[in-house]
């Protein structure tokens, strides 16, 4: 072997090491949130998330107790112009019909199969919770995830024309990222039904089953001809919204969250019960004031009200996040902005 050769070979090994050393400190310094623009909620994330992770740090959290728990419908994905489960339901009523002949003259059904918007608003929610029971109740939960599954891959959404799977806001993803990475648990705490979230919440946002919680219906095990199964029945068993969602926290998590994020008034006393642990805590909302690229809604909404809650952020100096001036793209389908917007 020549000098020179050696020589090669001593800088071509430098080069790997220097490489080896450097490109884990490139991917620290990254800049996380790409989609959101440098202001108040994606300064106060980043200033939390340093905060609890920094070890001497006197907020400083253990990994085992950074627990984050998010809300979906207008939090995660879009809700407009209606709940997306709701749409689901109305779509299953629609498949459902051949078996079942007295719908054509039953109400709320008859409305749904003709188009009756009026009729079907009359029925209020009374008639939607049996719409909601007729095609999310009777059948074992193998057969329900089947069904969501099947209508999630060929729905599209009105406005849009895009899967409804793909209807999920970029700028939380990047926060859902972000949080693992920095060793956060997280959940999603919603009033949607806890199997239809969990058709699409691993696939599209990377939490698996054990961590969605939801509204639950009674559940029975049945065993027939050796084949064991779990029979979804008529019947309430827990309403995931409003103060139903620190008590489910409570029962299935045990641990109370640090960071809390909603987008409407069902989720106050998640965020109050965030809100109320010792140390450092973070609460946010996702205030829909884009019209141009999504909605703009809040008190008056019917779908995500942003009301009491929104005061009590303000009062409470919570994270508001305004999807207008703070999110440089809304969905992953998006072109992102090219400058910030003032």
């Amino acid at each position: 072997m020549t000098y020179l050769t050696s020589l090669r070979q001593f800088h071509g090994m430098k080069l790997l090491l220097t490489l080896a050393l450097t490109l884990p400190l490139l991917v620290q310094a990254a800049e996380p949130l790409p989609s959101w623009n440098d202001g108040p909620s994606k300064k106060s994330i980043i200033e939390f998330v340093q905060a609890v992770t920094t070890e001497g740090s006197r907020d400083y959290v253990k990994p085992a107790e950074r627990i984050a728990v998010f809300d979906n419908d207008g939090t995660l994905w879009s809700e407009q112009p209606m709940y997306f489960q709701v749409l689901f339901a109305l779509e299953e009523v629609k498949r459902m019909a051949p078996q079942h002949p007295e719908w054509k003259t039953e109400q709320p059904f008859q409305a749904v199969l003709e188009n009756d918007h009026k009729a079907l608003a009359e029925s209020g929610m009374d008639g939607l919770m049996k719409i909601i029971g007729a095609t999310h109740t009777g059948i074992t939960t193998a057969a329900f995830m089947d069904n969501a599954k099947t209508w999630l891959s060929q729905a599209r959404h009105p406005k849009t024309g895009k899967p409804y799977t793909e209807m999920i806001y970029q700028p939380m993803l990047e926060m859902l990222d972000y949080l693992r990475s920095q060793d956060f648990k997280t959940y999603i705490v919603s009033g949607g039904e806890v199997e239809f979230m969990r058709a699409f919440a691993e696939q599209v946002y990377g939490i698996p089953p054990e961590q969605v919680i939801g509204t639950t219906f009674v559940t029975q095990f049945q065993l027939k001809d050796g084949d064991a199964s779990i029979l979804r029945l008529p019947k309430l068993a827990h309403n995931d919204d409003g103060p139903g969602k620190p008590e489910s926290i409570q029962a299935v998590i045990g641990r109370r969250p640090i960071l809390a994020f909603g987008n409407s008034d069902g989720d106050l006393q998640m965020l109050q019960w965030t809100a109320a642990g010792p140390g450092k805590r973070f609460m946010g909302l996702v205030h829909h004031t884009d019209a141009k690229r999504e909605w703009a809604y809040d008190r008056e909404s019917k779908i995500g009200r942003l009301d009491k809650a929104l005061d009590e952020a303000n009062t409470r100096k919570w994270t508001v996040v305004d999807m207008t001036s703070e999110w440089r793209r809304i969905y992953p389908f998006d072109a992102p902005a090219t400058e910030q917007k003032k």
